[in-house]
């Protein structure tokens, strides 16, 4: 089982109330992430069902786009979701924040 903090293919990163969530869980569950280029540097929110392999995706810089423009490829926060659908919400919720709420919510389970 992963554990807050623990070093598994990335840095994992779980919210305070999600708990402990095993591997599969979060390898194919609906989940909403964000990216960083480094401590407070450019960030990126996404959405996928896969999250081990889209950071994976992420890390090699397999797809031309905004992060591998931007070196955008360490995973700082996560939040696991039910259903596709309300990860999807949650990302377009997530997008229209401003820049600071967003590190205020990664600091809040990442300090680092």
């Amino acid at each position: 089982m992963l554990k807050t903090g623990e070093t598994h293919y990335f840095q994992v990163v779980i919210p305070a109330k999600a708990g402990i969530q095993s591997e599969a869980d979060v390898s194919r569950s609906p989940a909403v992430y964000l990216l960083a280029s480094a401590k407070r540097g450019t960030l990126y929110t996404g959405v996928t069902s896969d999250l081990i392999q889209r950071v994976w995706q992420h890390r090699e810089h397999l797809t031309a786009g905004f992060t591998d423009r931007y070196d955008v490829d360490r995973l700082v926060w996560y939040e696991m979701h039910e259903t596709m659908e309300s990860a999807i919400l949650r990302e377009k919720r997530l997008k229209k924040w401003n820049r600071e709420w967003k590190i205020r919510l990664i600091e809040q389970t990442n300090p680092e």
